[in-house]
């Protein structure tokens, strides 16, 4: 059973520019492979996989075309990429409309993270590729603070890490897996222990 937790994040002005720039990645990226999966389905063509437009966008950005891919994380393309064929999938099984492109007029400002690569404590939470400098004291710009402390359940696995901006503020969204409540004989509840109330965590520095 999965439980979803949603937090704001508190970015310092270079943290902010760099979730825009991820957001934008994204953003970018879908578009491009909704444009790709747009042509071949007018063409009558075969659809596109997330295999081949993956690959394609390795290309792309390995080249000399678009530079500034090479400084954000590729897990973000990637999840755009597969956010973008698994709505062609949902409109051919006909589960949602014909895939419209995104905008940042209607506020399409969000992006993915890798759960192998997301941490979370008490108070902050570490992104992937913030910070592009390897420097002991530039890596502490991945850590972003949260405004609420203790909101996300820790030692737990995550699922579905999403950043998104909702035109004022930046949020975290994550789901968390547990255990369905169990029932005694008697009929009284009992409860799974997330962790939330204990606020005895280990804290990061402050960035």
């Amino acid at each position: 059973m999965l439980k979803s937790f949603k937090v704001m994040l508190v970015p310092n002005n270079h943290q902010r520019t760099r979730l825009f720039q991820f957001a934008g990645t994204a953003r970018f990226a879908y578009n491009r492979a909704l444009q790709k999966e747009r042509e071949a389905h007018d063409a009558g063509e075969k659809f596109i996989s997330n295999f081949d437009l993956r690959k394609e966008f390795t290309v792309l950005r390995n080249s000399a075309e678009y530079p500034w891919l090479k400084s954000i994380s590729n897990n973000v393309p990637k999840q755009a990429i597969k956010d973008c064929v698994d709505a062609f999938i949902n409109f051919f099984k006909k589960q949602s409309r014909y895939p419209k492109f995104k905008s940042k007029r209607r506020g399409d400002f969000n992006f993915y993270q890798d759960t192998d690569k997301i941490r979370i404590t008490a108070t902050h939470v570490k992104l992937e590729a913030i910070a592009t400098s390897k420097r002991r004291n530039k890596q502490c710009l991945n850590w972003i603070r949260l405004a609420e402390h203790g909101r996300i359940p820790l030692g737990v696995k995550y699922s579905e890490p999403r950043i998104t901006f909702d035109g004022l503020n930046w949020w975290l969204s994550v789901a968390v897996e547990f255990e369905p409540e169990k029932t005694q004989a008697d009929g009284e509840s009992l409860g799974i222990d997330l962790g939330i109330g204990n606020r005895n965590y280990s804290l990061v520095p402050s960035p």
